[in-house]
């Protein structure tokens, strides 16, 4: 295991459960997802995706296949966030963290590639 996709992942899985977590009744998240045009179903999926992904990036640092398929997960679900941001056209400022978070996603997918498709 590199030690480069541990910190990475750790980070991330810290991110994730917040991030998650603020999915189930914010304030925020339920008015960003209305305004969205999301239903509020999708909102709690969301975060339970989130949640999960962050867990498989956990259970990742002892078993490289785990941590490949959380990093694919989460990338994917932040490749959603910035279309959908860019789709409402929100300042590209605001799909910022989205960017950050999945080319953090994407350097552990890289990184545990070889488990996956090697």
């Amino acid at each position: 295991m590199n030690i480069v996709a541990i910190v990475i992942q750790i980070i991330l899985s810290l991110g994730f459960l917040v991030f998650g977590a603020s999915k189930f009744g914010s304030k925020q998240m339920v008015d960003e997802f209305r305004r969205y045009g999301m239903p509020q179903w999708f909102r709690v999926i969301t975060g339970l995706l989130e949640i999960g992904g962050a867990a498989l990036l956990v259970a990742g640092i002892w078993n490289d296949r785990l941590a490949a398929i959380g990093a694919l997960l989460l990338a994917v679900i932040m490749a959603g966030a910035i279309i959908t941001h860019l789709r409402v056209k929100d300042p590209v400022s605001k799909a910022g963290m989205p960017i950050i978070l999945m080319v953090l996603s994407l350097i552990v997918l890289i990184l545990n590639w070889s488990v996956l498709f090697g």
